[in-house]
């Protein structure tokens, strides 16, 4: 097996050749229920034929055009997203990575606020850059790196916690409307509302990072419409392309109008922009939103009739185990499920939102047959 660039491997023990729907094939041949959807990029499933055929058909016509030129596919993207974002945060800038948005959202916010430092939560998880790094809670992924922009990080879903710390020299609030990476934590209700209140009041920005709940994965297109809260600028990346490299930091006009000089040079690639208006087109014709709230609900429900701690919403879930390694590896090497882990105690399950209630039924046996519950 090739060895994965980059300085630390943190290959896995399966060679992926192929993919189909939910499911993944190794080398050897074996097939693999994926309920990890590689971080949520593959909400229609792996290889979905509509997001194919625009990127054969694109990349026939068109690889690679700096953005300065208008290209069709770039175009419909802008106008999808904006026609389908919460409220009016329909000035659209794209980019390639989620960290990428962020740090665009970061930029954004100190140029149109005038402030010098930000607020978010424990547990949080934001991107690796600079700018999304300094957001970013875990201090193995910070320490190295410091100093980073000036954030201070509050208790996730602590709403008088968070309206202390927002003061005059708060550029943004950024927060997951679901925490995915810091365990599938929901917030309590009314936490977004009394964010958007603190950020209100404080002349801040309200940044909420959709990269993992967006696109329909918590059981509305956006997770903050489950709460009633628009933000001032929306994050978007993972799924947007079924999995090609494609992020968004969706704004209202009061942050794009001041957002100051940035730039990208791939941001709005042809063949990526085909994948994800394909991508759109199937998640709302489908209306798959809804499905990930009903087959999520089935998935909560029966893990919960099993035994299992469960939290989430739609199809991002927590289940508490008493080790996220241990089980994973029994998953995938006894029973062909692939999961992810959201802390050392907790594994997240982000089906595509494609799944049948079958495979959720393969998950739970699985699960029931390797998993140790804490005490």
């Amino acid at each position: 097996m090739s060895g994965v660039s980059g300085f630390v491997s943190s290959e896995k023990p399966i060679e992926v050749v192929g993919g189909e729907g939910v499911h993944l094939t190794a080398a050897d041949g074996t097939e693999y229920l994926d309920v990890g959807a590689s971080y949520a990029c593959a909400p229609l499933g792996h290889c979905p034929p509509d997001v194919v055929e625009a990127v054969v058909e694109q990349a026939r016509e068109l690889l690679y055009v700096q953005g300065s030129y208008p290209v069709g596919a770039r175009a419909a993207v802008h106008e999808r997203l904006a026609a389908l974002a919460p409220g009016d945060v329909d000035r659209v800038w794209l980019a390639n990575s989620g960290a990428e948005a962020v740090e665009a959202a970061l930029k954004f916010a100190r140029s149109a606020t005038g402030g010098t430092k930000f607020v978010a939560a424990q547990r949080a998880f934001h991107g690796r850059t600079m700018g999304a790094l300094s957001v970013t809670w875990k201090p193995t992924y910070r320490e190295p790196f410091e100093p980073l922009p000036e954030t201070e990080f509050v208790p996730y879903g602590d709403a008088d916690a968070l309206a202390d710390a927002v003061d005059e020299d708060v550029a943004a609030v950024v927060l997951e409307p679901v925490q995915g990476e810091g365990g599938a934590n929901v917030p309590p209700e009314g936490y977004l509302r009394a964010a958007r209140d603190a950020a209100d009041a404080a002349g801040a920005a309200l940044v909420l990072d959709e990269i993992q709940t967006g696109l329909g994965r918590t059981g509305t297109l956006w997770a903050c419409e489950r709460a009633g809260v628009v933000p001032d600028v929306l994050t978007t990346a993972k799924g947007l392309a079924s999995g090609l490299p494609m992020s968004a930091a969706l704004c209202a006009d009061w942050i794009a109008d001041a957002a100051g000089p940035h730039g990208s040079t791939f941001s709005g690639n042809p063949v990526v922009a085909a994948a994800a208006n394909a991508t759109l087109e199937t998640l709302v014709a489908e209306d798959l939103p809804a499905r990930a709230a009903e087959t999520g609900a089935y998935l909560r429900s029966e893990l919960t009739d099993a035994g299992f701690s469960v939290r989430g919403a739609g199809l991002l879930v927590g289940v508490e185990v008493d080790s996220a390694t241990r089980t994973l590896r029994r998953l995938a090497l006894d029973h062909q499920v692939l999961a992810l882990p959201a802390g050392r105690r907790v594994l997240r399950l982000l089906p595509p939102l494609t799944v049948e209630k079958r495979h959720v039924d393969e998950v739970v046996a699985a699960l029931s047959a390797v998993a140790e519950v804490p005490a």
